[in-house]
């Protein structure tokens, strides 16, 4: 009986066309939460990123992101490449603009995420872990990049290795 009652429920008892896309976010996620790394797509709804220089003039860049509103959001620091990768707001790519110190990738690129108990090298690591629904702030971001110029500027790199020509 009760099985002919869900099918007879028709569309509503078939799962939402949007599921499969919203298993395909969440699955990576769970794995950073269980102690793995995780390729996890830009924007989808989470968010995008803004690649920086790492180093001293970023960790002040962070210092202040905390300052500005009671603790920055999340921030990975890939020792090995030099890079920091600021969690920002998703549709943050189609606002920004060209900027000398970071590059903001949206969809369709991917990102790697650290599993959350890696906080320290070797390897890419929680500078600041996500430990809200709190992202970066696109707009202050920018100003401290101006302000503080980190180094090295990603441009160069990043293009090359998403085969990207640049000017």
């Amino acid at each position: 009986m009760m099985r002919q009652l869900v099918y007879s429920a028709g569309p509503a008892y078939r799962p939402a066309e949007d599921m499969q896309d919203l298993a395909a976010v969440i699955r990576p996620l769970l794995h950073v939460k269980t102690g793995k790394d995780a390729r996890v797509r830009l924007g989808s709804g989470l968010f995008d990123v803004v690649i920086t220089g790492g180093g001293t003039h970023t960790q002040s860049a962070v210092a202040e992101m905390d300052e500005i509103q009671s603790g920055c959001g999340p921030v990975i620091e890939d020792p090995d490449s030099g890079w920091q990768y600021w969690l920002v707001p998703p549709g943050s790519r189609s606002k920004w603009e060209p900027h000398e110190y970071g590059v903001c990738l949206g969809a369709p690129h991917t990102v790697t995420l650290p599993s959350l108990n890696r906080t320290a090298p070797p390897g890419p690591y929680w500078l600041r872990p996500s430990a809200s629904d709190r992202l970066v702030p696109l707009h202050p971001l920018r100003r401290l990049l101006t302000e503080l110029r980190p180094q090295p500027t990603p441009h160069a790199s990043l293009a090359a290795a998403l085969s990207i020509t640049t000017p």
